[in-house]
This record gives C-alpha cells, sequence and structure tokens, in this order.
C-alpha cells in the first residue's frame, strides 16, 4: 500500500534531482547561463563544452551525487530495516522508484522552468545505488567510446545499452524489476539523446575535448 511517507520522498526525490546544478554553477561562479549556450542543455557535458573542467566537474559530481542520494533516501524510511529483512524486492523497488523520481527530476526541473539535463549523470548515480559493479563496467564502455571518438553522446548511448547485456547476460541477474528496468535504460537514453543521434547520422555531432579553460 502506497504511504504518505513514500509519497513524500518521491516528491524528495524528485526536487533532488531537479537540484540545476549546471544552471547554479554557471550563474554563481560565471554570471553565465549555461543554457543560453552550447547545445542549450542543463547538463555537465554543456556545462564543459561551455565553461570548461573547473566547472564541468564539480557538475558531473553534483548530477551523479543526486541520482545516489535518491537510492540512499530509501534508508530514512520508519520501516527500512524491516522492510529490507522480510521483503528485499519491495525494498529494491522503491529505491528504484525513487531513483527514477530523481532522474525525472533532472529531466524536468520545476526550478528553472522545466529545462533540465539529459539524465545520464544523474543515471548513472542511480545506477550506483542500485548496482555499483554493473555501473562501473557501463562506466567503462563509455570511457573506452569517449577515448577513442570525443563523442560524449556517442559514449552515453553504448554505455546504456551494455547496461542491461551488463545485467541480464553477463552478470545473470534473477532480479525482475532490475531486469526490466536495464532495459528500459537504453530506452530512455535514446529518447534524451534523439538530436544527438541526428547529428551523429549526418556527422554533425560536436566533439568535447578537455584541453582549454
Amino acid at each position: 500500500m502506497l504511504s504518505y511517507e513514500i509519497i513524500l520522498f518521491v516528491l524528495l526525490s524528485y526536487l533532488t534531482g531537479a537540484f540545476p546544478s549546471a544552471v547554479w554553477v554557471g550563474k554563481t561562479f560565471y554570471n553565465l547561463d549555461v543554457r543560453e549556450f552550447g547545445s542549450g542543455n542543463a547538463g555537465a557535458t554543456n556545462t564543459f563544452r561551455v565553461l570548461g573542467k573547473k566547472a564541468g566537474i564539480p557538475v558531473l559530481l553534483m548530477d551523479v551525487f543526486k541520482g545516489w542520494l535518491a537510492v540512499y533516501y530509501v534508508s530514512f524510511l520508519s520501516n527500512s530495516l524491516v522492510l529490507e529483512q522480510c521483503c528485499p524486492e519491495i525494498y529494491f523497488e522503491t529505491q528504484l522508484v525513487f531513483g527514477i523520481s530523481a532522474v525525472i527530476g533532472h529531466l524536468f526541473p520545476i526550478y528553472t522552468g522545466f529545462r533540465g539535463g539529459k539524465g545520464i549523470a544523474t543515471m548513472l548515480g542511480l545506477l550506483i545505488g542500485l548496482h555499483p559493479l554493473a555501473a562501473l563496467y557501463s562506466f567503462l564502455v563509455f570511457v573506452i567510446i569517449f577515448l577513442m571518438t570525443k563523442y560524449v553522446s556517442l559514449g552515453s548511448l553504448l554505455a546504456s545499452f551494455s547496461f542491461p547485456v551488463i545485467i541480464i547476460l553477463f552478470l545473470g541477474s534473477g532480479n525482475s524489476s532490475l531486469n526490466l528496468f536495464a532495459i528500459f535504460v537504453p530506452i530512455l537514453s535514446l529518447i534524451t539523446h534523439q538530436k544527438n543521434v541526428e547529428r551523429l547520422i549526418r556527422g554533425e555531432e560536436t566533439k568535447v575535448t578537455f584541453d582549454k579553460k
């Protein structure tokens, strides 16, 4: 049964994910709104592109932390210990709901007129909270693809597609909720990266380098 406590934590998770890291860093320390430059996206990649690594790294870490923190909120439920011991499936599903709420918050942040980022960094934080080993393998896929191509979007897409393969085939997860979510990850990535895919096909996607600023 859905309790008021769960609803409150879902809302808190959304508000956590909605914290506009890129916009806040840009406006506070550079007097600049990153959404008005580069790709117009309020995420870590565009922050790297517009403001450089000194701004991009903190934004990236904050966006990842948002997803992890939302998953961790389950520990603050009044029945957290009992739920984890007697109903691990429900416990995991609650973590998943909180984490997804944070990703939705990042995509559609109420603080900045629902103009957010693409959710990849916050999704990574969610994956770390749910399954650190699978998250690590997916991140390694991203790093390899990025170093080879300098395309953050391509690295993000292939990493997201690798996640269900890693979870279901490589690690052999028997958690049906995790497996279903793993399949959802690349679908969300394709939706949020639709314009990037089009630019990649046309050969117009911007490469990201960190040798400036």
